[in-house]
């Protein structure tokens, strides 16, 4: 076989996943939360924050106090991490062979350099052995990754997912009073609204936000094995939980004062599965729209969805948007299930089956975040076909067959005579036969109801037939 250019070893590299390649542009965002890098700088904003908060609470006989221009050193050290900062924390991760360590170390560094910025009577150099003190490196990460999944959620996800389902719900209000034929089993059904619709599935999708937007973030910082054995050896005249709880509330985080050396992470397994469910809602939405699509009902714009439906087809307009975020919300759920059923377990007191799963949540949340993406920019290309939408309820007068046998059975409870076996007459005209207007009026004619009962009957259409489907739609206001 002739020689070719080996992909893996240009520059700048080749992105091994879609989500750092072809949809890099849409999952950004998350990167500034849920990378590799984003997590180093919230293990070093953690490992900075408890050196300040053992300082500051005076924990430590003979540490000595921070000044404030101390604790603003330190604290830009966070802000400012960047390229650089990564590069180096990268080389030193290269000797230590630990991520968590590189962190110690690398604030290390920053305290030795301090005098050069704060002057020689900074107290940084001094502080060496707080850093890290009384903590495993699972006090770290759990607060880290709190922090991290905490900021990507209710900074990028929710605002995104939020703005996607009032799209949706935009859309339901638009078109409250659009008369559309339902298919339940696939089948032609008593008629709906399209706004009406659309508003089930916003106020389902809307239900997951309010349970995602209540999530708790636990966290904890009791050492090795939650005990806080080599706090109160060490310094026993403290209250160890006070501390820890200060702490970890101070991170804006609930704390959490039972586990073992790891957080357990309960928490994470209900946020992500709450993620997914609204996953699973949404896909449900794209299935729908796909289908609503392929029955004319909604037409493409075709500057909304691409200039190419098909490679040899030139009529085609596909419904390309719905279809990317049925499988990237199919990826993310997978990611997510996964996550939430093997975080909840840790063998005995620690395993590291989580350091590595944890990793991919970043991926989890990143093709949900294409997936709405895609929701979005589908929606905004459609336009409602009223005219398809009235030619099929026009073509289904048997629709009215369950008006017709309802309002039988009602006439009979209140004393009119001739209305025996309302289901089966309806049946015997409308099962697996179409019936036009005129049939069916003739039908309703021959019943013998009462007048006001008959009236009423005989000036229904399919298109009338939707009951309060667009009073429904005001719900989404409440």
């Amino acid at each position: 076989m002739t020689a070719r250019v080996n992909l893996a070893t240009l520059t700048p590299p080749i992105a091994l996943g879609p989500l750092d390649g072809r949809y890099r542009k849409v999952v950004a965002p998350l990167t500034n939360h849920l990378s590799e890098a984003a997590l180093n700088r919230a293990r070093l904003h953690v490992e900075v924050e408890w050196l300040i908060h053992l300082t500051d609470h005076g924990v430590l006989p003979g540490a000595p106090r921070l000044s404030a221009a101390d604790t603003a050193y330190l604290r830009d050290v966070v802000a400012t991490f960047g390229a650089e900062a990564v590069a180096e924390l990268a080389e030193i991760e290269r000797e230590t062979l630990h991520d968590v360590k590189a962190v110690e170390y690398y604030l290390k560094r920053r305290l030795d350099s301090a005098p050069a910025t704060l002057g020689a009577d900074t107290a940084l150099p001094q502080v060496h052995e707080i850093v890290h003190i009384f903590c495993t490196s699972e006090d770290i990460n759990n607060l880290a990754y709190a922090l991290t999944v905490k900021d990507a959620v209710e900074g990028v996800w929710l605002p995104a997912a939020t703005a996607m389902t009032d799209d949706v719900a935009a859309l339901a209000r638009e078109h409250a009073d659009a008369a559309m034929l339902a298919r339940t089993h696939g089948q032609p059904a008593t008629p709906t609204t399209l706004g009406k619709e659309l508003a089930v599935l916003a106020h389902r999708l809307r239900r997951q936000l309010r349970r995602i937007g209540a999530a708790e973030y636990l966290g904890k910082i009791n050492g090795a094995t939650g005990t806080y054995g080599a706090h109160t050896v060490s310094v026993p005249g403290a209250d160890w939980e006070a501390v820890a709880r200060g702490f970890v509330e101070h991170l804006g985080l609930t704390w959490n004062p039972l586990t073992t050396q790891i957080e357990p992470h309960d928490w994470q397994a209900e946020l992500y599965a709450d993620v997914a469910r609204f996953n699973r809602v949404l896909h449900n939405l794209a299935t729908d729209v796909w289908t609503y699509i392929s029955l004319g009902y909604f037409a493409q714009r075709l500057s909304a969805q691409g200039s190419t439906g098909s490679s040899t087809m030139p009529h085609k307009v596909n419904p390309i948007r719905f279809e990317n975020a049925e499988a990237n919300l199919e990826i993310s759920c997978a990611l997510l299930d996964t996550l939430a059923a093997t975080l909840v377990t840790s063998r005995l007191q620690r395993d590291l089956t989580d350091s590595s799963t944890q990793r991919n949540i970043g991926v989890a949340f990143g093709h949900a975040l294409l997936a709405i993406d895609n929701v979005r920019r589908g929606l905004a290309g459609l336009d409602v076909d009223g005219a398809a939408l009235a030619r099929d309820l026009d073509a289904n007068w048997e629709v009215l067959g369950e008006a017709v046998q309802q309002a039988m059975r009602a006439a009979s409870i209140g004393g009119a005579t001739g209305m025996e076996d309302p289901y089966e007459r309806l049946k015997d005209l409308t099962r697996g036969r179409r019936v036009d207007g005129p049939g069916m009026r003739e039908f309703i004619a021959g019943l013998g109801l009462p007048d006001d009962v008959e009236r009423r009957l005989l000036s229904l259409e399919p298109g009338s037939y939707t009951g309060i489907a667009a009073q429904l739609v005001r719900h989404l206001d409440g």
